[in-house]
């Protein structure tokens, strides 16, 4: 048997995790002195909080090797492999972590560690194909042979509402920030390369952007890997959820929209208010 793990960055709802059979190994957020595990004892409500309150954003740091150990020790006893996917590695040292792990552990041969040179739902897209091949009994190596051939083929973008949490985390100048609230400026920001990149800006409501940033996307939308395509968010008005989900269903497009909230990884470095749709080419 295959197993599918990836690390909790990949954003994936618990309902979807159960049904792929996929397992999730956390990042850590540290808040001053005190360390919790992403998705399990911290919720990105309790970051924004601390973050407004402290003027400042929380650190992130890889999986710890311990959990790493604890992810792949189900394999020692059995025949079984393992398939593990991280952040982009431009990001985090979070796959090197797994990979010594393996190594450590004397199971290197039949663990694959994928740097998905993504992250959020852009990982999750690449994990949910490869717990369908590994459910259908494909061998190791065919699936990472085809997930290396999707990676440079998934869109991932999102909009942000406020650029404070960017500044705060070091990847936005003061300068701009101030500029960017002032003007109402919400910047999209690309993963290019396993490396994120801020590129058109939109001026205007959050909610109104949010839409259009959207439907800028329709030409590549309606030439899109057909299975599905997430809309993610950390934390947005229903009703601007809603005008996306109606907007990608009137593209009869895609077999399945699922919408997903990202993480506190994910969520502490770009704020409340972001979304992003999130595909496969």
């Amino acid at each position: 048997m295959i197993r599918i793990a990836a690390d909790s960055t990949c954003d994936l709802s618990k309902e979807l995790l159960g049904k792929y059979n996929i397992s999730i190994v956390p990042l850590h957020i540290v808040l001053e002195d005190k360390e919790y595990l992403d998705g399990l004892d911290i919720i990105p409500e309790e970051i924004y909080d601390w973050s407004d309150k402290n003027n400042t954003t929380p650190k992130t740091s890889a999986v710890g090797f311990d959990n790493a150990e604890n992810a792949i020790k189900p394999i020692i006893d059995t025949n079984d492999e393992m398939i593990i996917f991280t952040i982009s590695e431009k990001m985090s040292t979070t796959a090197n972590v797994f990979r010594m792990a393996a190594e450590e552990m004397e199971v290197e041969d039949r663990v694959s560690v994928i740097d998905s040179a993504n992250l959020s739902t852009g990982i999750g897209l690449l994990v949910i194909e490869a717990a369908i091949m590994a459910a259908e009994g494909r061998a190791r190596e065919e699936i990472v042979d085809y997930i290396e051939t999707l990676k440079p083929r998934v869109r991932s973008s999102f909009v942000v509402d406020t650029l404070t949490y960017l500044h705060r985390g070091g990847r936005c100048s003061s300068v701009a920030a101030l500029a960017g609230g002032m003007l109402k400026l919400h910047p999209k920001i690309v993963v290019e390369n396993g490396a994120m990149l801020a590129t058109k800006k939109y001026r205007g409501k959050i909610d109104s952007v949010i839409l259009d940033y959207a439907k800028d996307m329709e030409e590549d939308l309606k030439q899109a890997k057909k299975d599905r395509v997430f809309i993610t968010h950390s934390g947005c008005n229903q009703e601007t959820i809603d005008s996306v989900k109606e907007y990608l269903e009137s593209l009869e497009q895609f077999n399945e929209i699922l919408i997903t909230r990202a993480g506190g990884v994910i969520s502490s470095h770009c704020g409340p208010g972001t979304l992003g749709v999130l595909y496969i080419m």
